[in-house]
């Protein structure tokens, strides 16, 4: 990938503007790396917080298990904005309810949504809607060159959040840490960055073969007899407490 390039914004979009709304987006782009995961612990920390929040399944491939839907059933609208009505429907989502709006971008998603901020950003920041994009990075080098990618298209018209997910116990964040286009992005855009531990697999999968989350397997809400085993449900609680302090250290990213 080239060097991540800075293009000046129009006037219209840098001008400072009370924040009304704020859209949280994960990148769409690798699969696999933990995006909806983490957009479920994010939901679970606005309940927590006694935060209206509203969520939206942006992943058209439908899936039976994993997907936002799948964890928090008629709660969440499922959008395809890979069509015109889609695009205006997630529009119309901007325009009602809470202020905080969580979106779970599927993969291969880019382009759509770059096509959209190029015709549809200056007119929806004027009303107040600021957007942070969540990008999940893991010591594979093709999730980071996604969200360079990403930023390479919507460049300083978002906040960037990385969560550095460790998908093993001991992960190495070379790439990310150290490459010089990862230092360019984060020298150019200062992304808040919050890490994501490990998870056992026995954790992990059951969690998504049952469409549970870590707060109903850490409140025992579940009837899977293997989520209820005591070493399971205690990781559970501590995975959530520490990711809960994640987010609240980057706060400013995540509320209107």
């Amino acid at each position: 990938m080239s060097n991540v390039r800075k293009v000046n914004a129009e006037p219209s979009s840098t001008v400072a503007v009370s924040a009304e709304k704020r859209v949280i987006l994960s990148m769409g782009g690798k699969g696999g790396v933990g995006k909806t995961s983490v957009i479920a612990a994010l939901a679970e920390w606005f309940d927590l917080n006694q935060i209206p929040v509203k969520l939206l399944d942006l992943d058209t491939e439908n899936k039976a298990r994993g997907s936002l839907t799948h964890f928090f059933g008629g709660r969440v609208p499922k959008v395809n904005i890979h069509t015109p009505a889609g695009l205006d429907a997630f529009v119309d989502h901007l325009a009602d309810g809470p202020r905080a709006i969580l979106a779970d971008m599927g993969a291969g998603s880019g382009q759509v949504t770059h096509d959209w901020f190029e015709k549809m950003y200056p007119d929806v920041a004027e009303t107040g809607i600021v957007f942070t994009t969540i990008g999940v990075v893991t010591p594979d080098p093709a999730s980071v060159e996604s969200v360079l990618a990403w930023a390479k298209r919507l460049q300083c018209r978002v906040r960037y959040l990385i969560v550095e997910n460790s998908v093993a116990e001991h992960s190495d964040f070379t790439y990310w840490r150290k490459s010089q286009q990862a230092s360019q992005f984060q020298e150019m855009f200062k992304p808040a960055v919050i890490r994501m531990d490990y998870r056992l697999a026995d954790l992990e999968n059951g969690a998504r073969q049952y469409g549970v989350t870590l707060g109903d397997i850490a409140a025992r809400k579940t009837d899977a007899p293997e989520l209820q085993k005591a070493s399971l449900v205690m990781r559970a609680q501590s995975y959530r407490r520490r990711m809960f302090a994640e987010f609240d250290r980057v706060r400013e990213v995540l509320l209107p």
